[in-house]
């Protein structure tokens, strides 16, 4: 009998065997799945697992899949034939049976193997499906499902008759002596009985009943599956089979606790002193507080707790205390840190680095977010020709990365639970990481509120499956999970004892408050916020308006210039140091606050910030604007509402468009960081419409769907006192609180659907959602610099090569110059003026724009631009 491959020689090696790749996958899954990790029913997960190896790709033995892969002569006599993973599926389901396991995990072996180059399917009625046949029919009536059965039936007798040997050694491991080939090939009609009855309608009709699997069924399948692709592609990438490939290295909580020591001995901490000394010493008190409450937590078995702290409490280095406490009283072995956006990872991962003084990328710590994923053709497919070719991929060291095995992983939402709910099939590979792990979630107010009853249910997925324990951690607690554990004793207590700013409602938001939000009443005019900003850095300071949409901080940012005369831009300054370097990485923060500084025009520096200027130089931005104000130059930044989440930078004055309440208090986070002052002001305005729009920028942000903005209204409502004050103790706890209620008890946010999904097993449902909105949008490489020019020049030419190991490296290196522009359907306008760009990579939506070719298309303050643009793809 010739050799029958799993992967075949090639470029000089020998290729593989298909029993050693059985085997050696199978063996991998005791570095994958914990020895003690069960299924609902209490089985041994990594026996199903293990299992689930020996057979997931014995559909390879065909004579017609070895002529496919070319180590057999002749080509393959039918697509359906050369197909292996549905041979493998009812393969996994015999073998499982045989073993005596529960019926509900043998049809989530079922589907792991059948789709274990695929992405996750309505369970039920995949299942029944594949296994279901009509009497009576035959020829053109069959459908496909009916046609790969007898396809299947082929490729039994053909495996009977050239490779029995080999499949008799298969079924041997794989039932563990309690089934055979024969029983196997003999019983397969039988087996399709009975792999339609477990999922099987009781009705009269025929069809299959969701209500034969339990609401644990979608977490067994997608441990299965992802366990399975996990150590599928990494064998087959040809990683090393030992621990140590799969293990992590786990930051120290000593190193975290000696580098907090030495940053509270440079910082004085006194509970009766000035107002720094006095966060200091909260900040102190608070990180004890956590530490403490964590051990009773760990102690009680985990679970979900809630880290409940004021903006500038230090969140992030307590959470990480809490995080890494608990995953040694756990006995976990990994952390990982979720955010909502992307802007804030750098930020993070800096800290993180400079703690443990250690790259992003290592064993130690990874970056992972969805810019930055890789993906491998094919990967995704269903059962067809690409997914046989999907996991020849040689990129060990990306998908360990994608796969969460460092000790350490900040990520984000987007990550974590789009790879719960429905992942794509590589997404799926760091699924076993979370197993014990600890996951905190920064700013969980952040997620859409249509996932507000999805998420608690993907977090409960996480803790009774998972063994996961999870932190929410924010200032504005949206009460989304039942029964968690507080880990702050009297949170409010430190928003009283840390108050840095007050609160003041402009006659426009009061109007809107005191209208109940119908929004009848007039906006403030843009010329009006204008000369408020300009008089509150005359004379020296710093403020900062936030405002909802990009048009909207466009349209202010022109008003202040106007308003003040001479400014000095520190767009146009960048653009000066540009000129004079390579690329955008060698300008720092520090220099281009030097360069302000020393440059000639107006005292007060005008910075503006949105996703319209390409990430590398916004965070170069948010840097300058740090340092200016270190500094005491005077400041006036424009931003759109990119800045609220995480972003460490204090001006002495906020101004915020009318927004959902936690959005004001986010706000109020960047005034007053640190009490560089004695108390900070913000204010909350109500933007008019900028230039022919009809909504205000609220309005046309906040009150789609679900109206927030009126909510928002009726908070401050009873929130604020007699006299109209609003103190920041009132609006970030009472008014957060009100807010809160009125959403869950009155408004019933958040879809029942999306969360019914999760019990109904409807991973193809699951599948179709994503946390970041699905406009069209196309991603602009713009050129700054001669070695940006020569990016693209080189993306081009890899391109026209076809040589896509530089294409992806490529790819990976430009993001940080990229700009995403949605085109909104039906806006010709935004449509035609991108047409009008070079396409770089024309199937992935990707053009180039050189800034002195296209001028009228880039603005050295504003950033990307679309000439004479339409209203409606203005928003952030």
């Amino acid at each position: 009998m010739p050799r029958r491959y799993s992967h075949p020689p090639e470029n000089g090696d020998d290729g593989t065997g298909l029993s050693e790749h059985l085997r050696d996958v199978a063996a991998r899954l005791e570095h994958v799945v914990p020895e003690d990790a069960t299924t609902p029913s209490g089985e041994s997960l990594r026996a199903v697992v293990r299992t689930l190896a020996l057979v997931h790709d014995f559909g390879k033995a065909t004579t017609d899949f070895q002529r496919y892969i070319g180590v057999l002569d002749g080509e393959p006599e039918s697509p359906l034939r050369r197909y292996h993973a549905p041979v493998g599926a009812f393969a996994a389901y015999y073998a499982l049976d045989s073993r005596g396991f529960e019926t509900e995990t043998c049809v989530a072996g079922f589907v792991a193997v059948g789709k274990h180059h695929g992405r996750l399917p309505d369970v039920a009625d995949y299942v029944y499906g594949r296994a279901h046949r009509r009497d009576g029919v035959s020829g053109r009536e069959q459908n496909p499902a009916e046609r790969q059965q007898l396809a299947i039936g082929d490729q039994l007798a053909d495996i009977d008759g050239n490779a029995r040997a080999l499949a008799a050694d298969v079924f041997e491991a794989a039932t563990d002596g309690n089934g055979s080939w024969a029983a196997f090939f003999d019983g397969f009609g039988g087996l399709l009985g009975d792999v339609e009855e477990a999922v099987a309608s009781t009705g009269s009709g025929p069809g299959a009943s969701r209500d034969a699997l339990s609401e644990s069924c979608y977490a067994l399948v997608l441990q299965s599956w992802s366990a399975l692709v996990l150590a599928d592609k990494t064998s087959a990438a040809g990683a090393p089979n030992d621990a140590a490939t799969y293990a992590a290295a786990e930051p120290s909580l000593d190193t975290l606790d000696a580098y907090v020591e030495t940053l509270e001995a440079e910082a004085s901490a006194d509970a009766d002193g000035t107002r720094a000394e006095r966060l200091n010493h909260h900040r102190s008190r608070a990180r004890e507080d956590v530490l403490a409450n964590a051990a009773s937590f760990a102690a009680s078995g985990g679970g979900v707790a809630t880290l409940t702290l004021p903006t500038g409490m230090g969140k992030t280095l307590t959470g990480l205390s809490a995080a890494l406490d608990l995953r040694d009283r756990l006995d976990g072995e990994r952390v990982v840190y979720a955010l909502p956006f992307t802007s804030v990872i750098d930020q993070v991962v800096d800290e993180v680095e400079t703690i443990y003084d250690t790259d992003a990328g290592s064993r130690l710590l990874t970056a992972h977010h969805h810019l930055a994923e890789t993906t491998l053709d094919g990967t995704g497919a269903d059962d067809g020709a690409t997914a046989d070719t999907a996991d020849l991929d040689d990129d060990v060291a990306g998908m360990l990365a994608e796969g969460w095995r460092a000790g350490l992983t900040v990520t984000t939402f987007v990550q974590l639970f789009e790879s719960l709910a429905g992942p794509r099939n590589r997404q799926s590979m760091k699924l076993p990481a979370l197993r014990d792990a600890v996951v905190v979630l920064d700013e969980p107010q952040s997620l859409p509120i249509d996932w507000w009853k999805l998420a608690p249910r993907l977090v409960e997925l996480l803790t009774e499956r998972y063994g996961a324990t999870v932190i929410a951690m924010t200032a504005t607690q949206p009460d989304l999970f039942a029964g968690e554990t507080e880990l702050v004793d009297d949170p409010g207590s430190y928003f009283e004892a840390v108050e840095r700013v007050s609160y003041r409602l402009d006659e426009s938001a009061a109007r809107y408050v005191n209208d109940e939000g119908s929004g009848e009443t007039d906006p403030k005019p843009y010329g009006a916020a204008a000369s408020e900003l300009s008089a509150a850095v005359d004379g020296g300071g710093s403020a900062l308006a936030i405002c909802n949409t990009i048009e909207s901080a466009r349209e202010l940012t022109d008003r202040v210039r106007d308003e003040l005369g001479g400014v000095t831009d520190v767009g146009a300054v960048y653009a000066d140091l540009l000129d004079a370097v390579s690329t955008a990485d060698d300008v720092t923060g520090d220099a281009l606050a030097d360069a302000v500084v020393n440059a000639s025009g107006g005292d007060v520096a005008l910075l503006h910030l949105s996703t319209r200027l390409r990430p590398v130089d916004r965070l170069t931005f948010i840097e300058a604007a740090k340092a200016l104000t270190d500094r005491e130059r005077p400041l006036l930044a424009v931003s759109t509402q990119l800045v609220e989440a995480g972003v460490d930078i204090s001006f002495e004055r906020v101004y915020r468009d009318l927004a959902p309440m936690d959005g004001i208090v986010q706000a109020a986070g960047r005034c007053n960081r640190s009490f560089e002052r004695d108390r900070g002001r913000v204010t909350v305005w109500w933007l008019d419409a900028p230039g022919e729009q009809e909504k205000t920028p609220g309005e046309a942000v906040y009150n789609r769907g679900t109206s927030l903005l009126p909510v928002t209204a009726a908070a401050l409502r009873t929130t604020r006192g007699d006299d109209g004050s609003l103190t920041e103790t009132a609006v970030a706890t009472d008014a957060v609180d009100e807010y809160y209620r009125r959403l869950h008890e009155d408004r019933d946010v958040g879809s029942r659907a999306y969360a019914d999904y999760v019990d109904d097993a409807r991973g193809d449902a699951l599948g179709q959602l994503s946390l970041i909105d699905q406009r069209r949008s196309v991603d602009v490489l713009v050129c700054r610099t001669e070695t940006e020019r020569a990016r693209a020049d080189a993306i081009r030419d890899a391109v026209a090569t076809h040589e896509f190991d530089a294409l992806r490296a490529l790819l990976t290196e430009t993001k940080p110059l990229r700009v995403s522009v949605p085109v909104y359907r039906g806006d010709e306008a935004a449509a035609d003026a991108i047409g009008r760009l070079t396409p770089l990579v024309a199937d992935d939506g990707l053009y180039e724009l050189d800034v002195r070719d296209l001028p009228n298309y880039f603005d050295e303050t504003t950033g990307f631009r679309i000439p004479e643009s339409t209203v409606d793809h203005q928003f952030l």
